[in-house]
């Protein structure tokens, strides 16, 4: 695995560095030995903040984490990391995925250069401020996928193009758990 470290509010000393590969190397079962891991440290008051970033071909696993000690939010940016691609990879065994596009995701993955680009951006209207955009590609997907997608980020909701129909597509997290999805060429609206 290849790590990148950053630091926010802090200098990433060369120990955590390494008490942080040896953790996330745990995972290094999982993945590829060419994977690479974007590691985010930060400090806001009193809470230490980990961001783990995955890039995968067509998706991102990604882990944020806020504790007391830096050491127990990598712990578990690590935990949470490990569930989703246990949870992702018995999904791919199950029959009615095996034609999927999202099989072969474990195994390409993408340069960081390819993936969410972010900017900030200016508002000047003083009463909506828009903070950050973000641009990212629309592949296509079924709207399974696009949930899958959605969990792996840790978002409530996920823009994607719907294979089906090769239109723009969300899928969202209802209160009650379950899964929306907003077509907006479909005249049904069974909320």
């Amino acid at each position: 695995m290849k790590f990148s470290f950053t630091g926010k509010n802090l200098v990433v000393s060369q120990d955590m560095k390494d008490k942080t590969e040896k953790k996330i190397g745990r995972l290094e079962r999982l993945f590829p030995d060419d994977t690479e891991v974007f590691v985010t440290f930060s400090v806001v008051k009193a809470e230490n903040k980990v961001e783990v970033s995955i890039p995968l071909n067509k998706r991102l696993l990604r882990a944020e984490v806020a504790a007391n000690d830096m050491s127990a939010a990598v712990d578990g940016a690590v935990d949470v990391l490990e569930k989703q691609m246990v949870k992702y990879k018995k999904r791919l065994k199950d029959k009615s995925r095996r034609d999927s596009a999202f099989k072969d995701e474990f195994k390409m993955f993408t340069l960081p250069g390819d993936g969410i680009i972010e900017d900030e951006v200016d508002a000047k209207d003083d009463t909506i401020k828009i903070e950050r955009k973000k641009h990212f590609p629309l592949k296509p997907m079924d709207p399974e996928e696009a949930v899958m997608s959605m969990e792996m980020l840790g978002h409530n909701f996920y823009v994607f193009r719907n294979s089906g129909t090769d239109e723009i597509n969300v899928v969202y997290k209802r209160n009650q758990g379950a899964y929306g999805i907003i077509d907006p060429n479909d005249p049904v609206d069974d909320d």
